[in-house]
């Protein structure tokens, strides 16, 4: 009763992070408490995954540590970077094959980008492709759809034609992936279901609202920004990647406040393709999410605490 009475008033004080010490026991107690509630019982939890190219890799590190956390996730969504590895992860692959990832990442694993000269991609009068990246999608999971998935999951790209943004949430997997995926100014546009297709991230960066649309009630984003500042374009790639990553930012800046909680690795000083770093990204993963992890555990229990407290009225089941 008095582990009762402490967490009612948690519920009643403004949300704010625990302090150390008796209080953490506490955490800890409900914590267990809350995630031992079947899915229906508590609230949905949705995890976003953010573009950010190379940068998004260090979202594995987040997921390691929110699997070693028992941290529920209930749904994913993801842009780019984040689309391709969210895909991966709501298909149910173990996350110690995506670590496998940094010991073989290459932009020719999903394009034609790095057996191509910078020169010749300037002064080519057709772009790359990514078709390998789709065939990669099939290779690993098969030709599959969103609704075989062990996840709910969705991921956006962008009509080049329209402006609009593409929220992929039914069909097949793989050519959306792709097309979240799909850097304009790169690559070829993607032509699926009468459209020509780009990267999610120049519309919706981190989409909190794809979440949303999933079913979450609470959402756990990871944010691979990019810090434009420390960068001084020397060619037209890195002009291109210094304009996503200014974009990616300002919008950022909104699409955060949407989320209930954030996970921000110190990634901001990896380029886009600078795949060498490709095992650091998924290190400060871990490193960001550890740190992270008490406050974000708390702020999920007091949103969780209405339906805590409904289990210990009297009567209600154990």
């Amino acid at each position: 009763m008095r582990l009762a009475a402490l967490a009612l008033l948690l519920f009643a004080a403004p949300a704010r992070a625990l302090p150390p010490g008796p209080d953490a026991l506490l955490r800890d107690h409900l914590w267990r408490q809350l995630t031992a509630l079947p899915k229906g019982e508590r609230p949905t939890v949705g995890l976003v995954l953010s573009a950010g190219a190379l940068r998004g890799m260090t979202h594995v590190g987040v997921l390691q540590v929110l699997e070693d956390s028992g941290f529920p996730v209930d749904v994913v969504a993801g842009t780019s970077a984040g689309a391709v590895i969210g895909a991966f992860y709501s298909a149910g692959v173990p996350l110690s094959r995506l670590w496998d990832i940094r010991n073989r990442v290459n932009l020719g694993s999903g394009s034609n980008y790095n057996s191509v000269r910078l020169v010749t991609l300037v002064l080519a009068d057709s772009l790359l492709s990514t078709s390998n990246m789709e065939k990669i999608i099939v290779d690993e999971l098969g030709d599959i759809q969103f609704h075989q998935l062990k996840k709910p999951f969705g991921c956006v790209a962008m009509d080049l034609k329209t402006g609009e943004k593409i929220v992929f949430r039914s069909g097949p997997l793989a050519p959306a992936v792709r097309s979240s995926m799909n850097l304009p100014g790169i690559f070829e546009p993607v032509v699926y279901r009468h459209r020509y297709l780009v990267d999610g991230g120049v519309v919706d960066y981190v989409p909190t609202d794809v979440a949303r649309l999933l079913g979450a009630d609470w959402v756990l984003a990871s944010v691979a920004e990019g810090d434009f500042t420390k960068f001084q374009p020397k060619n037209v790639l890195s002009i291109l990647e210094q304009i996503f990553d200014i974009r990616g930012s300002i919008m950022s800046r909104e699409q955060r406040k949407l989320a209930d909680a954030l996970i921000e690795p110190a990634v901001g000083d990896i380029e886009f393709y600078d795949t060498g770093r490709a095992g650091e990204a998924m290190d400060k993963g871990v490193i960001a999410a550890h740190d992270k992890m008490p406050e974000i555990q708390e702020q999920f229990i007091l949103y969780s605490m209405p339906r805590l407290a409904r289990k210990w009225r009297p009567g209600a089941n154990p």
